[in-house]
């Protein structure tokens, strides 16, 4: 469930940056503390998904 939630995230964070370099961004929609706090959130899902890649990569652990 947590690769799911860290998945859709980043996706939106992702996102939100292709939309930024159109000078579009989703962000300005929200109040800035929930900005904040989805931004943190997008962050800690790259990260979950930097630490655990590998161990649910199933090329990099021969599963294919």
């Amino acid at each position: 469930m947590l690769h799911k939630i860290a998945f859709v995230l980043l996706i939106v964070g992702g996102l939100n940056w292709g939309l930024y370099a159109f000078d579009y961004d989703l962000g300005k929609w929200l109040p800035e503390s929930l900005m904040n706090v989805v931004y943190i959130l997008v962050g800690l899902s790259a990260l979950y998904k930097v630490f655990s890649y590998k161990s649910m990569c199933k090329e990099c652990s021969g599963n294919m």
